[in-house]
């Protein structure tokens, strides 16, 4: 074993000293007053003062009686525990001359040599750490869009004022209306400009009595107020609903140049009136949003026992109209197209029927309004296409030549499967494209989704048939026919009731028919249920029509037994 010598007295305090002055971790030695004896470089860069300046001054800097009563407390505190135990340590924020807080881990021990007594701590320097930490924690508790409290600290804090407060608590869930549309056609980054805009706007309402401003994510927030008397809350939400009457602009921005009018939905629960308990109040406040959502929007409810029975119905429905789709219950009945001179068949209508298990055969206004807000109308268009489609292929092998034409909204058109589930129906049933026509609702274009022209061409070049249907009941009839590429135009049967004995319906309905001449468009006049409209009709130049008087909607056995005894030799 080769001679070991021990390190000499001197070398090892010069190292140790060496040592201490590299460390990152700042060091400094207090004598028995708390006075600085020694700090080490990085002391001195973390706390700003040279050790010259430094050295004989108390902790902290500053003597005991300019310090805060704060930081009297925390002196207090390391000053009893060094002397009980030795040993002390814990988490400061400590401001440096130049303004900045650190946030560091002290550790002090007592060491006593030669009955002298010192104090040694090690500063190790957080800032980092805790920024990350900061910086997860408002990951995990905020918005990152609006900066708002998520979810979770909404409830947390509806959460300890349920168990704090003896006033009245209000409850408000809300979201803006459309937005799923308004998100298709801003996009991405206007849509996000706009909430933010809208949060902007309610923060500087100001609301009296506002304990917390929460955003779920999208178009969901929920706000929630303390107060006295929870009536006092409804002039605060009059001023939401006043404040949407104003449009949000976005002409600063690249993707559009137009004014954006964001109206919203409210539901409202409050303690102790609709329940005592978070999960309650919460529950029943998104019953009352969904109420208004299904009422239209833009409105503001308050919860009611009245509201529970009917989100019951509409739970109950929307559950029955599931189970339809799955179990084929929707059919179509076919009302049959004329001609007005000859009375043949030229094709017929199909409108939706569902055989309900229950309550027998339903027409569209016990559930039509229920499919829209569940947003099925797809579901329903496509069942009904796959139907006429299995109809026209038995017509087809039988010889006839009939059209049958089914209504779509202009929203489905905005499907990503529409066309292509059109287009497969021709192909796989065979089917003559001039044989399927579809029907737009006027009023259902109000809302200009992006790519209907897109798809109305699309549907054109497979060679179906366009309709405009309820012709002159909407706001900008005209623009449509110049717009879109419609080869018929159904006259609403609003124009024909009266069309014998009022003049204004005439020049009305002449006009209509005038004008698609100029276009070369086809005309169908809807509602006849009289001879004399008929002839009406007729005599100034409408060759189509449909109606009870010719016949009402049949089913398709029905339908095609017309059809048999119209070509029967």
């Amino acid at each position: 074993m080769p001679d070991f010598t021990p390190i000499p007295i001197a070398d090892k305090q010069q190292l140790l000293a060496t040592l201490c002055e590299q460390l990152e971790d700042a060091v400094f030695i207090l004598d028995a007053d708390l006075r600085y004896l020694a700090v080490n470089a990085s002391y001195e860069m973390i706390i700003g003062y040279s050790e010259t300046f430094i050295l004989g001054r108390p902790l902290g800097i500053y003597a005991a009686e300019f310090l805060s009563e704060e930081e009297r407390v925390v002196l207090k505190d390391i000053i009893q525990q060094l002397d009980i135990n030795g040993f002390y340590e814990n988490d400061f924020s400590m401001p440096n001359r130049y303004g900045q807080v650190i946030e560091c881990h002290m550790t002090y021990r007592k060491i006593c040599i030669e009955q002298r007594v010192y104090y040694a701590c090690m500063v190790r320097d957080m800032s980092a750490i805790v920024k990350d930490r900061k910086q997860v924690a408002h990951l995990l508790n905020y918005d990152q869009i609006t900066g708002l409290p998520n979810r979770k600290v909404f409830l947390s804090q509806t959460s300890d004022l349920l168990l704090d407060s003896y006033q009245d608590m209000v409850i408000v869930r809300l979201n803006i209306d459309r937005y799923r549309n308004l998100a298709s056609l801003l996009g991405p980054d206007d849509i996000n400009t706009l909430v933010k805009d809208f949060v902007g706007r309610v923060k500087d309402l100001k609301l009296d009595n506002l304990h917390c401003f929460s955003h779920f994510g999208g178009d969901d927030f929920a706000l929630l107020f303390e107060c006295n008397d929870a009536n006092l809350i409804r002039h605060q939400l009059d001023s939401l609903m006043q404040m949407c009457e104003r449009p949000f602009s976005l002409r600063q921005n690249t993707t559009t140049d137009t004014n954006i009018y964001c109206h919203i939905s409210v539901g409202v629960s409050y303690f102790p009136e609709n329940g005592d308990d978070l999960k309650t109040l919460l529950a029943k406040a998104e019953k009352a949003l969904h109420y208004v959502k299904q009422q239209g929007g833009d409105d503001i409810c308050w919860y009611d026992i009245t509201i529970n029975e009917a989100t019951d119905d509409s739970l109950r429905l929307e559950a029955e109209l599931r189970a339809a789709f799955n179990e084929g219950q929707f059919i179509p009945y076919y009302q049959p197209k004329f001609e007005l001179k000859t009375g043949i068949i030229t094709g017929f209508e199909a409108l939706v029927r569902w055989q309900h298990p229950t309550r027998g055969l339903l027409k569209p206004d016990h559930f039509i309004n229920a499919i829209i807000n569940n947003r099925l109308s797809f579901e329903l268009f496509s069942q009904m296409a796959i139907q006429i489609a299995k109809q026209l292929a038995i017509w087809r092998q039988k010889g006839f030549c009939q059209h049958i034409c089914v209504n779509a909204d202009a929203a489905e058109f905005s499907h990503p499967d529409f066309f292509d589930m059109v287009s497969c129906l021709l192909k796989e049933y065979s089917i003559s494209s001039h044989q399927f026509h579809i029907e737009v609702t006027e009023s259902s274009l109000i809302q200009r989704h992006s790519n209907i022209r897109q798809k109305l061409d699309l549907l054109k070049e497979l060679g179906v048939f366009l309709a405009l249907d309820d012709f002159g009941t909407g706001y900008a009839s005209l623009s449509y026919l110049q717009e879109y590429p419609f080869d018929f135009i159904k006259i609403d049967k609003s124009f024909i009731s009266n069309i014998t004995t009022d003049h204004i319906q005439r020049a009305i309905v002449k006009a209509i028919l005038d004008l698609a001449v100029a276009l070369d468009m086809q005309v169908i006049a809807e509602g006849i249920e009289t001879e004399e409209q008929r002839d009406v009709l007729l005599d100034m130049g409408c060759q189509q029509g449909q109606g009870y008087w010719f016949g009402k909607p049949v089913t398709a056995d029905i339908a095609t037994e017309m059809l048999v005894k119209q070509y029967a030799p």
